[in-house]
């Protein structure tokens, strides 16, 4: 054997020698490390706090409604998730449309009462055409566009009385389906999220209040379709009882282990009855009071048929209340009264409910708030640049701002005009990922807030010991869920000697307007037993500054050329941060706090159309817009 063999003889042993030894240290070494469990490089492993602001529309109408598609709307739920998704789509009157960037979410919500019927009678549905009544409402949508709307009125008396007039259950089930599928087909979890769900329809009779009013609501489920087809919705053919509704969704989630939750519409054309404290002519009680909190967690602040944060006779002092406000009387044309309007408006409702629940135990009116549409032209636009109405006949044109949305029933005169309606609006949720599961968990905790429009960014935390630095610290939202509480929260056992601390942060849409201010608004329970609410200006743009009454006088200016419809970020700031201590706090009173942010002027849908159609718009038609957000508020309970 040479003397190369032999070395590599050698080297070989000692190989085979040492091996063994060193996958057995190998061995040790792992199961050191895996003992030791060393703390993550990366901050964000365990990080599990929302962290993702998704914008969706949660309020919308397909050709499938029976106020849409038997009115000219042919598109149905495919088109509107199309354009939610970022595509490019056709609308009825055949105008191109896409919005300026994609929605994260949508959920179609066509009326349960008459579901699919239009679509029955545009495809002149021989079932439906053998009957009476399909016969009269086929030659109605033949007719001009006023006898097509007659048809409308003529169902919706029906919805009234709770009796169909057409009622076949093949049909319903059928229709369900494929909406339930059309869902399914668009849902793309992480990229795009397509609810389920569907609106509730009733309207009041007269027994308990003003006939007319409308009480609708949006009901949304958290699952798919292995759950959700096991129902049919629950319609105002059922019962128009919000406490039938209330069992049919206790009765979902006992049947399907699913989960399901309703949204009570923008309640200023209610009439005083969305938010009543006399339920069937006796005063409110707690299990009544426990069970509308269980299964309404949420309200629709504002949407197109104007906004319901404020009225200027409820809150006098707030010079930013009277925005798109509607307070004509109910869509049917009957008349409001002045006592109505605390029981319609989202901040009088607010504090009603902490009043309540200093009287009964339980708080009815504990709501997140949310915007949507309520779009009837299968079309999310919420930009007033982009504006596409929200029924098929106002769709841009030069005469659409001159069309009428309601007449008083009695003298047939104009109370609602086209020009009225708002392109508002959207819902904003705080989620740990673009699925179903984690969006309708957000709106449970309500960790939401709405906007009239526009794509700001806010996000609001309270706790005991936020300190002013905080608010621009980068790790800003990790203190805010390791310390306090977010939008939707609760604060509880006041530390003596402690008022509660804010950190907000609020960002402009990318594209869209910079901001104005920040405003902190309070409710709360004083010691005699009323409500108060104040106003405080926290941030404000352009060095401005805030007084010591907590509020800035001078106003942000405007930049708005009304002529050309055009503006300039010349004028606001793009980020507003700010820390606020209440300087008025008791711990022994009930209170509530929401964030309003509020943009620079902006030219409204109107102004972009006298522009581009060359009209000369009536002097009381408004022509400028300052969008805003309206965040969920946190509760302090003593």
């Amino acid at each position: 054997m040479t003397a190369k063999n032999l070395f590599t003889l050698g080297i070989t042993l000692v190989i085979a020698l040492a091996v063994p030894a060193l996958a057995q240290d190998a061995g040790t070494l792992d199961k050191d490390r895996v003992k030791e469990k060393p703390k993550p490089y990366s901050p964000y492993v365990d990080q599990h706090f929302p962290q993702r602001v998704l914008f969706g529309d949660m309020h919308h109408h397909t050709s499938l409604s029976v106020d849409s598609g038997v009115i000219g709307n042919t598109n149905g739920p495919e088109v509107s998730f199309r354009l939610a998704r970022g595509e490019e789509v056709v609308s009825v009157t055949g105008q191109r449309v896409q919005l300026v960037r994609p929605l994260d979410f949508l959920v179609v919500t066509d009326h349960a009462e008459y579901l699919g019927i239009a679509k029955l009678l545009n495809e002149a549905d021989p079932d439906l055409l053998a009957t009476d009544v399909g016969k009269e409402w086929y030659a109605k949508m033949q007719g001009d566009p006023e006898e097509a709307w007659g048809a409308v009125v003529d169902m919706q008396k029906d919805f009234v009385s709770g009796v169909p007039r057409f009622d076949n259950p093949k049909v319903k089930r059928s229709v369900w389906e494929d909406v339930v599928d059309i869902a399914s087909e668009y849902n793309d979890p992480g990229k795009f999220t397509a609810l389920n769900g569907y609106e509730w329809s009733t309207i009041s009779n007269g027994k308990d209040g003003p006939a007319g009013a409308n009480l609708h609501r949006v009901v949304v489920f958290r699952d798919g379709p292995d759950r959700v087809k096991q129902v049919l919705p629950f319609s105002a053919f059922d019962s128009g009882d919000p406490e039938k509704l209330w069992e049919f969704m206790a009765g979902y989630e006992k049947q399907t282990g699913g989960q399901i939750l309703a949204i009570p519409h923008n309640g200023n054309i209610s009439n005083g009855q969305m938010y009543a404290e006399v339920i069937k002519g006796k005063d409110m009680t707690r299990d009544y009071a426990e069970r509308r909190a269980r299964w309404e967690p949420l309200l629709e602040v504002t949407q197109m048929k104007g906004t319901g944060e404020a009225h200027p006779s409820l809150s006098p002092e707030d010079e930013f209340a009277n925005f798109e406000i509607w307070d004509f009387g109910d869509s049917f044309g009957n008349p409001k009264e002045d006592w109505m309007l605390q029981y319609e408006y989202a901040r009088s409702t607010l504090k009603n409910g902490i009043r309540l629940e200093d009287k009964i135990g339980a708080n009815p009116f504990k709501y997140g708030m949310i915007g949507s549409t309520d779009s009837h032209v299968s079309l999310s636009t919420t930009r007033e640049e982009n504006y596409f109405g929200k029924l098929p006949n106002e769709e841009p044109s030069a005469k659409r701002y001159s069309g009428v949305f309601v007449r008083d029933k009695k003298t047939g005169e104009v109370i609602v005009s086209t020009w009225q309606l708002g392109a508002s609006g959207l819902a904003a949720v705080w989620a740990k990922e673009n699925t179903r599961e984690s969006i309708f968990d957000a709106l449970a905790r309500k960790e939401v807030y709405g906007t009239s429009g526009s794509r700001l960014t806010v996000r609001v935390f309270a706790g005991w010991d936020f300190q002013p630095d905080e608010v621009q610290r980068p790790d800003f939202a990790a203190q805010g869920y390791a310390r306090g509480v977010p939008m939707g929260g609760d604060l509880e056992d006041a530390p003596a000697n402690t008022a509660p601390s804010f950190m907000i942060r609020a960002l402009r849409d990318p594209d869209g307007a910079n901001l104005d201010r920040v405003q902190i608004i309070k409710g709360w329970l004083d010691s005699d037993g009323k409500t108060r609410e104040r106003i405080y200006d926290v941030a404000v743009s352009d060095g401005r500054e805030v007084g010591r009454d907590g509020r800035c006088k001078e106003p942000v200016g405007s930049t708005v050329n009304v002529k050309d419809a055009s503006y300039t970020n010349s004028i606001g700031d793009a980020l507003l941060m700010a820390h606020w201590k209440d300087p008025d706090f008791d711990p022994k009173q009930r209170a509530l706090y929401y964030v309003r942010v509020l943009e620079i002027p902006t030219p409204r849908w109107t102004a972009y159309d006298a522009k581009r159609f060359g009209v000369t718009m009536p002097e009381e038609v408004t022509m400028t817009v300052q969008d805003r957000a309206y965040t969920s508020p946190i509760w302090y309970t003593p």
